[in-house]
C-alpha cells in the first residue's frame, strides 16, 4: 500500500480537550499543539489503513501463498537470484 503525499490541505478548527499538565507541559516547551497532533493523527490513520486493508485481503493473500508454495512463482523460470 503507497501513501500518497501529503497535501497542504485545508485546516478547520476544533476543540479537544487535554490534561492540564499536559497542557502546560506543551506551551512551556512551546510543542505546536495544532501540528503535533495533525502529525500524530496522520500515522495512527495511516497504520489503521493499513491494518484495515490486510484484514480485508487477508483471504487472497494466503491464498495465493499456498499457490505459490505448491506450484512456484509464476515466472520463477526466468529469475537470476
Amino acid at each position: 500500500m503507497i501513501d500518497a503525499p501529503a497535501k497542504a490541505a485545508p485546516k478547520r478548527a476544533t476543540n479537544i480537550s487535554l490534561s492540564v499538565d499536559v497542557y502546560e507541559d506543551a506551551k512551556a516547551l512551546g510543542i505546536n499543539l495544532s501540528q503535533t497532533c495533525d502529525q500524530l493523527l496522520r500515522e495512527l490513520i495511516r497504520k489503521q489503513k493499513a491494518q484495515r486493508w490486510a484484514q480485508e485481503n487477508a483471504e487472497f493473500i494466503d491464498a495465493y501463498n499456498r499457490l505459490s508454495e505448491s506450484e512456484g512463482l509464476p515466472l520463477d523460470q526466468w529469475r537470476s537470484f
